[in-house]
């Protein structure tokens, strides 16, 4: 069963170590030592817990909007670079950086700017999902 270090928890999850250590102390997610004697965190009961989490936010999924797309990941614009008819949106959440490319008048009409949180639908036919390097 995969387990994780908390400080790459923390990472992946845009939160700091003391916010996961909370969470296994609280019971959330479960944790025990490896040989070495340093605390992982269950892969597996960490998944449970933030699907928990997700399904309990509020907005899409409690009736107050309708959308068909599921993938949604909420960050903050980091970068707009546009031209008369197209821009470039950067936007990061947590560790990973989202690049949308969506017409200059929808920036205009969202109000978007640099520091502007934002939300990110992603609906693809084609994602793929790779394995990090290990350390």
């Amino acid at each position: 069963m995969p387990s994780h270090r908390i400080s790459d928890v923390a990472t992946l999850l845009g939160v700091s170590d003391d916010t996961v250590r909370r969470w296994i102390d609280q019971g959330h997610v479960q944790a025990a030592k490896d040989d070495a004697g340093r605390l992982r965190v269950d892969g597996a009961g960490l998944a449970r817990f933030l699907t928990d989490q997700w399904r309990a936010r509020p907005g899409l999924e409690d009736g107050s909007a309708v959308q068909s797309a599921r993938n949604h990941i909420q960050g903050i614009v980091t970068a707009i670079t546009s031209d008369v008819v197209m821009s470039q949106v950067d936007l990061i959440a947590g560790n990973a950086r989202i690049v949308s490319l969506i017409s200059t008048e929808a920036v205009r009409d969202l109000g978007l700017e640099v520091g502007s949180i934002a939300v990110a639908q992603v609906k693809a036919t084609n994602v793929s999902i790779e394995l990090p390097r290990t350390r």
